[in-house]
């Protein structure tokens, strides 16, 4: 499935979320999967590493921190750009975030411009159709 086009992959326990993220990445022609859990993405991203990571912080079973750091202990993973999101803002949570090398916290609700703008800012606009 190489595609020459970087791979969005976001981690998120709400189906909204899945649902909106799945929108943005079809208006934009992206390739893009989604899971629910950690455990879910695990698979997938024992073998590939995404373009962008979106990473829910909140999530059943476990929380988006522990599985980054998990992540990160595995050489295709150091350093995969990821951008956390989160219904909570607090300032211990991006401390955490940056700790562990993530490029952006993003307190939910998000706009699909702002979804839009975060893939270009770090992917490059010429991977972003329309």
């Amino acid at each position: 499935m190489q595609t020459g086009k970087p791979i969005i992959v976001l981690v998120d326990d709400s189906a909204a979320m899945r649902a909106f993220f799945e929108q943005v990445a079809a208006e934009a022609d992206l390739v893009f999967h989604a899971y629910e859990s950690a455990e879910a993405s695990m698979s997938f991203l024992a073998t590939r590493q995404p373009g962008l990571l979106f990473l829910n912080v909140m999530m059943p079973n476990r929380d988006g921190y522990s599985f980054l750091k998990e992540l990160r202990r595995h050489e295709l993973h150091a350093s995969t750009p990821t951008v956390m999101i989160s219904s909570k803002d607090y300032a211990q949570d991006r401390t955490a975030a940056k700790e562990l090398g993530v490029l952006e916290f993003v307190a939910k609700p998000i706009s699909k411009k702002a979804i839009r703008s975060l893939i270009e800012k770090y992917l490059g606009a010429g991977h972003v159709a329309g």
